[in-house]
């Protein structure tokens, strides 16, 4: 089947042959396609899952570099000291304070608040083992800086990466999540038993 992709105008691109390249070849060795609906909004927190293996990283990268789709993500901010600062924020890098007032989540608002166009992905399981209940952080973010999330994920019965599910976080964890949670239970996750849906409690 051919990639589907539907990308709005306002997502930051990063555009490069040489990347689109890289991206296409690999999800074709492998038998892989993209299947993603991306609505023309300039802000937006992206959940991917389920991440049960290294695999994930591969084929989520190369989709990643097949969409030339720029996406940020946050990281420690030793991470960003000197020269490796300068590589990490040219991936798309954001550094957070975990010791900081208002923790990792109000940094992150404020960050959001002064970039008016960015792509944030989070993996909310944030291990490849079995995580029973899924960290909260992405709704948190997304609800306190008033921007959608959009559902992504990786499917290795279909051989698919995808995303078009999209949801504003309302403050109820339950309501929001529940189709989110029943989204994914029809994904294929390369290690089925490292992989768990439920509700989670704060963390």
């Amino acid at each position: 089947m051919k990639d589907q992709i539907e990308i709005g105008d306002s997502i930051p691109r990063w555009p490069s042959r040489f990347r689109l390249a890289v991206g296409w070849a690999v999800l074709r060795a492998f038998g892989w396609r993209v299947n993603v609906r991306i609505p023309d909004l300039p802000q937006m927190v992206v959940i991917a899952a389920p991440h049960t293996s290294n695999w994930d990283f591969v084929f989520g990268m190369a989709a990643i570099l097949r969409l030339q789709v720029r996406i940020n993500f946050i990281g420690k901010h030793t991470l960003f000291e000197g020269w490796k600062g300068r590589f990490f924020r040219y991936l798309g890098g954001y550094p957070v304070d975990r010791s900081a007032p208002g923790g990792v989540v109000q940094q992150t608002v404020d960050t959001f608040a002064r970039t008016p166009r960015m792509v944030l992905a989070i993996a909310p399981e944030g291990t490849r083992s079995r995580r029973e209940q899924w960290k909260r952080g992405f709704y948190h973010i997304a609800h306190g800086a008033q921007i959608p999330v959009l559902v992504a994920y990786i499917d290795y019965r279909r051989k698919e990466v995808g995303a078009s599910m999209l949801f504003k976080p309302s403050g109820d964890w339950q309501r929001d999540m529940k189709p989110v949670f029943a989204f994914y239970r029809s994904v294929g996750a390369h290690t089925p038993d490292n992989f768990a849906v439920e509700p989670a409690s704060d963390d």
